[in-house]
């Protein structure tokens, strides 16, 4: 078995993106760095490599821990690279409102501005 493969094939082969042209894509566009420079589709990795692949707007950091040219399931996948992505602080849902509630009140507004950092008086001036 060699010691090198395909980028874009590894990526799709551990389950990362769904096609190899998808991963073939991400590769074009910017979204793949190996140990920090750019790479095209067809540059090759091999064991040690770490990976930052940029996905959803967020990176996602992987150390390849073993080589695979053929796409496997999800749990021997796993054991095929070491994710070394720090934990996301999970997001409040600013302003979010179920849907079908309506216009929001006055004090809903203002609550929901208070959340977005917004004093009340920032609000457009309609009688300047």
């Amino acid at each position: 078995m060699s010691d090198t493969v395909r980028v874009d094939s590894w990526l799709w082969a551990v389950r990362i993106y769904k096609t190899r042209s998808a991963a073939t894509t991400a590769c074009r566009a910017g979204h793949v760095r190996l140990d920090g420079t750019k790479v095209k589709a067809s540059q090759a990795v091999k064991v040690g490599d770490e990976l930052r692949v940029r996905i959803a707007g967020f990176d996602r950091i992987l150390v390849v821990r073993q080589l695979l040219v053929k796409r496997v399931g999800a749990p021997l996948a796993a054991l095929a690279y070491e994710d070394r992505t720090p934990a996301r602080e999970p997001q409040a849902a600013l302003g979010l409102r179920d849907r079908g509630a309506g216009r929001p009140t006055k004090r809903e507004r203002r609550d929901i501005d208070r959340l977005r950092g917004r004093s009340v008086g920032d609000g457009p001036a309609y009688f300047d």
